[in-house]
């Protein structure tokens, strides 16, 4: 009996762990599927601005990793979950958000993007963002980033550029919240 609690506990350590997650009331799944494949959740934070908690966002991967670069530069399934928890949140203080998020993910050169962000950015015009809203931005190797709003397909944006530069916006050298990048790669 001892042997066998022994290596249970082994096991429990070296198998990763996928469960949900809650945070300020949003339950984040443990899995969310991306094209054909399975993502499984990396993390999870909020999104803070002075006091306000606007959202709480959870990244899903195909294997862990606390690796942002690794993270953005990969060519695998993988989405970003976000809750909207805040009434301060509208379609168009997201909309400018998403675009400076933009600017500080590529280093003010987002000129060879313009089409694309603008493309992303209309998604989040289309209806008025309210709290409670979810939208799922999963990237599907081959295909492009599919933006969807409460499980509703709102587009599709291709380019290995573009995921990038979107990925960015949460996980690279000038994230949007520096807490919530850090929570997301599990740390």
């Amino acid at each position: 009996m001892k042997l066998l609690m022994t290596t249970i506990l082994a096991l429990s350590m070296v198998i990763p762990s996928y469960a949900q997650l809650t945070i300020n009331g949003v339950t984040l799944p443990s899995t969310v599927k991306v094209g054909d494949a399975t993502a499984n959740l990396n993390g999870g934070g909020i999104r803070k601005k002075l006091f306000f908690k606007l959202y709480v966002g959870g990244l899903y991967l195909s294997e862990k990793s606390t690796d942002a670069s690794a993270i953005i530069n990969a060519d695998k399934p993988m989405a970003v979950k976000l809750q909207i928890t805040s009434s301060m949140i509208s379609s168009e203080n997201m909309s400018e958000a998403i675009t400076e998020g933009f600017e500080a993910s590529t280093g003010g050169n987002t000129a060879p993007l313009k089409a694309k962000i603008d493309e992303f950015v209309n998604t989040f015009k289309k209806d008025e963002i309210v709290e409670g809203n979810v939208f799922d931005i999963v990237y599907v190797p081959g295909k492009g980033v599919e933006s969807y709003k409460n499980g509703k397909l709102q587009g599709t944006i291709e380019g290995m550029d573009f995921k990038k530069a979107l990925f960015g916006i949460w996980l690279g050298s000038k994230p949007a919240d520096e807490d919530l990048k850090k929570a997301m790669l599990g740390q």
